[in-house]
């Protein structure tokens, strides 16, 4: 019996290489937990940002980075999952905060559909070159901020120009080096395991 990897089918994202022909369902709820579990560590990497109730964190990279790798089903179950459990109390969102009533919660519901969005592109090889991820990456930044920003200014009271002076306009650079983290990491990913098919 050959133990060379069969060729992956046109439409795979990187969980898909994964060996788990006879148990994919428990693969893919270990995929969805470790994705929740991964974006809530990820949020305690953060940094207030002064004058802002909304600060820098790990995240928003680890949601777009869980949804490409993950694809469009799984990433919306994590992101889904993590949203849930910290609204229900679980002190993962930034800062160890958790609940309903934080005006950063825009973002979580937008990284929600961000990961859906990149994950679907990552099937469409949106994750496969430097180009291709960096549109991915700008694409699913663009959706976390469009619902995040006009919640944080209805939450708070701020008009629209205020929230984005706060919950924008102080994150792009980091964004732009978290694009670029990404724009590395998965081609290269996809090159050392040989699979652009």
């Amino acid at each position: 019996m050959s133990t060379a990897a069969a060729p992956v089918r046109s439409g795979a994202v990187l969980a898909d290489l994964l060996p788990a022909a006879r148990h994919r369902y428990a693969v893919d709820a270990a995929l969805v937990l470790g994705g929740a579990a991964l974006t809530g560590i990820a949020a305690q990497i953060a940094v207030p940002v002064p004058g802002s109730p909304v600060p820098v964190t790990g995240q928003t990279f680890a949601a777009l980075l869980i949804g490409t790798a993950l694809g469009a089903r799984r990433g919306f179950l994590s992101l889904a999952l993590y949203a849930l459990v910290g609204m229900a109390g679980m002190p993962w969102f930034a800062e160890a905060s958790s609940g309903w009533s934080m005006p950063s919660l825009g973002y979580v519901f937008g990284m929600l559909l961000a990961a859906t969005v990149v994950g679907a592109l990552a099937r469409r090889g949106g994750d496969r070159s430097v180009l291709r991820t960096a549109g991915t990456m700008v694409l699913g930044s663009a959706i976390i901020y469009a619902i995040g920003v006009p919640y944080l200014a209805l939450s708070t009271g701020m008009s629209l120009t205020a929230a984005v002076a706060a919950g924008l306009t102080p994150f792009l650079i980091g964004d732009a080096l978290k694009a670029a983290l990404a724009m590395g990491l998965l081609p290269t990913t996809w090159k050392l395991l040989g699979r652009r098919g």
